[in-house]
């Protein structure tokens, strides 16, 4: 694994990734979603995933902070963000760091 990178979303939201080089899979629902996570996580040590697959598949999503690679990172679709992946960065940091540093607001 030498930092393989990968997309996982609906077909409109990924295409501008693999324009970039980035191994895209298509996945229109969670379902679909989970089964390439479950095939592609020891390939790749990034892998993105739109905010709409993620939110619903937090709970799957758990294992992988509990090992270095994959690192799973939420990302808005073609249509925007809905906050999720902001938020799920925002508690990673916390954890890790025991602070907030990029959002913090006084």
């Amino acid at each position: 694994m030498t930092g393989k990178t990968a997309i996982v979303g609906d077909g409109d939201s990924i295409m501008v990734f693999k324009a970039a080089g980035v191994d895209t899979f298509p996945a229109e629902d969670e379902k679909k979603a989970r089964e390439v996570l479950r095939k592609i996580a020891k390939e790749y040590q990034i892998i993105f995933l739109t905010e709409n697959l993620a939110e619903p598949l937090q709970e799957f999503l758990k294992r992988f902070d509990e090992t270095a690679y994959p690192v799973v990172l939420s990302i808005p679709t073609k249509s925007g963000s809905t906050g999720y992946g902001v938020k799920t960065l925002k508690s990673a940091m916390e954890r890790a760091l025991g602070v907030d540093i990029l959002f913090h607001k006084n």
